[in-house]
């Protein structure tokens, strides 16, 4: 459950490990001498195992940690989680309109709590939205507040930025004079980034500021609590 600015269609969550990539070599032998030689070629299947590799290194599902600790005694994470391709199961979102909405890749945003996953009961998709490739700009401009309990507005909660690419890091001030500070990270070789920072139970928040590497303030919201 979640208190967002920006709610965006079809997020969920699921972990799953990046693939790593195995080189293979592949020898030619030698021609015997001859003043028309020519280099013999590598073998076919040689070709296809170099490949097959290539294709390997690429990995289809990339997760990247955001943040982790402990809250309230029970341990947090957020994590952002890219597929290349659409997966096995997921159907895109039908629009207001009627179309269905665009997206030939999917971001999901793991947020747990005491090892319960936020938005749960929502399916295994809750928190995932569809993107297209790795720069979709769609996927940056939200700044959410989850938790367990109250859409967010009790109890132990998660507060998660999915910043534009300027931001470096988050700000979040409570009423009792203390402040949580979150860096951005960023999911490798995409634009897609977030920050996140636990709140604990009954603070309240009274500002949440986003700076840029030269400790610029950028964005200024009291509209949380």
């Amino acid at each position: 459950m979640a208190l967002s600015f920006a709610r965006k269609a079809a997020m969920a969550a699921v972990a799953v490990a990046a693939l790593g990539g195995v080189s293979f070599g592949a020898s030619a032998s030698e021609a015997a001498p001859s003043p028309a030689a020519h280099p013999a070629s590598a073998p076919a299947s040689a070709v296809a195992e170099r490949s097959a590799s290539a294709h390997r290194q690429v990995p289809q599902v990339v997760t990247q940690v955001i943040g982790r600790g402990r809250v309230d005694g029970h341990r947090w994470s957020v994590a952002l989680e890219f597929h290349r391709t659409l997966p096995k199961g997921y159907t895109l979102p039908t629009l207001p309109d009627g179309s269905t909405a665009p997206g030939t890749s999917l971001l999901c945003q793991r947020m747990y709590i005491g090892g319960v996953r936020i938005d749960h009961q929502g399916g295994r998709w809750a928190d995932c939205q569809p993107v297209t490739g790795t720069q979709d700009p769609h996927a940056s401009g939200e700044l959410g507040l989850w938790g367990l309990h109250d859409k967010g507005l009790s109890g132990s909660r998660l507060m998660v930025s999915n910043p534009e690419a300027d931001v470096a890091y988050g700000v979040v001030s409570l009423s009792d004079g203390t402040q949580v500070k979150a860096a951005t990270v960023t999911v490798p070789g995409t634009t897609y980034r977030a920050w996140a920072a636990a709140i604990r139970d009954g603070r309240t928040i009274t500002a949440v500021d986003q700076y840029d590497i030269h400790h610029k303030r950028l964005t200024h919201d009291t509209n949380w609590r």
